[in-house]
């Protein structure tokens, strides 16, 4: 999904640093549920999980929409895009600013979620099912072997609480 050309969103992009603009909740108990089990996590707050032997699927924690406000567009790469861990892959703008959502892994886009167009808002309402951004084929090695370099939940959780 891109935005058309006539555009005049401002072309503003957060620090490699922080991605997203989140605070630590300072003591505030994250509640578990809101960091499935299931799932492997980014310091910079995207989530991934497994969909088959070289397939993935990635988006935003729970935590990042929270932070974030109401997502109100999203740009996400286009299918059969090469992309590289660590390097920008799309943006979520919401009412508080615009950030990068950085890949998780090396590969290739295979499928993103076109829901998102129209209703960019399934971000805030179900970050972790409808909420989905995309679709990665990895690179080398399986999505197990992969996915275990990423954080887990109890590594995410004590990242959240500060």
């Amino acid at each position: 999904m891109r935005a058309p050309a006539d555009d005049r969103r401002p072309s503003v992009r957060t620090a490699r640093a922080d991605p997203l603009p989140l605070s630590p909740t300072k003591g505030r108990q994250v509640a578990e549920s809101n960091v499935p089990e299931d799932l492997r996590y980014t310091v910079e707050h995207e989530w991934v999980v497994k969909v088959d032997e070289t397939t993935v699927r990635v988006g935003i924690t729970d935590y990042a929409q929270d932070q974030l406000g109401d997502v109100v567009f999203v740009q996400l790469p286009g299918a059969g895009e090469s992309v590289t861990t660590g390097e920008s892959f799309a943006e979520v703008e919401s009412t508080k600013s615009v950030s990068d959502i950085y890949s998780p892994l090396d590969g290739e886009v295979v499928a993103v979620n076109d829901a998102l167009e129209a209703s960019p808002d399934l971000v805030n309402s179900d970050a972790y099912g409808a909420g989905w951004l995309a679709e990665l084929r990895v690179g080398s090695g399986t999505a197990d072997d992969l996915l275990g370099t990423l954080l887990d939940a109890a590594a995410y959780t004590e990242q959240i609480s500060g």
